[in-house]
């Protein structure tokens, strides 16, 4: 028998200072049998980087074909299509012909050597690449709780999140231009 994802919930007061964005979500997350803490928490933070009307976390890693976060419009056109990890060139490839904007959050220890042997391939997309520190998404998976009530403030490439259990921040970097 199949393994069933874990559920979390998640309030989240979410201040983007960058976008001048400010906003309460309630997301609920299911965290595939697969995957773990870390790589969950950075679909959150995907997710709140990019928040705005009709973005949805997918099946994500159980649905190799979608993003793992998306943006459809009305009718039903890809406007966003945003992965978390360290994907294919092709997957990413096929993305750009899917979808108006394409994003990568790429967070773990491989991070750095994925990125050097795709840097190359990746320069020929019209594609976001993003790093975060992962060091910083080990703290913050500290925090997680089944349910959690979070704080999240987003300002020049870091974003500080308070929880009940704790405080962190966490950093990215742009690997593209």
């Amino acid at each position: 028998m199949a393994q069933k994802p874990t559920i979390y919930k998640a309030n989240i007061a979410l201040n983007d200072l960058d976008r001048n964005f400010f906003d309460s979500l309630e997301l609920t997350i299911a965290q595939h049998p697969s995957e773990n803490l870390e790589r969950m928490m950075v679909r959150v933070l995907a997710y709140c980087l990019n928040a705005q009307d009709r973005l949805t976390f997918t099946a994500g890693i159980s649905t190799p074909d979608e993003p793992d976060i998306q943006v459809v419009s009305l009718d039903d056109r890809m406007l966003s299509w945003i992965d978390v990890g360290e994907p294919a060139f092709d997957r990413i490839k096929k993305a750009t012909r899917l979808a108006e904007k394409v994003k990568i959050y790429s967070f773990n220890t491989k991070s750095d050597i994925w990125w050097q042997k795709e840097q190359d391939k990746f320069s020929t997309l019209s594609v976001e690449v993003y790093q975060f520190d992962w060091e910083q998404v080990k703290q913050l998976s500290i925090l997680v709780e089944r349910t959690m009530t979070l704080s999240m403030t987003v300002s020049e490439q870091s974003i500080f999140i308070t929880a009940d259990s704790g405080d962190c921040e966490v950093s990215w970097r742009q690997l593209t231009v």
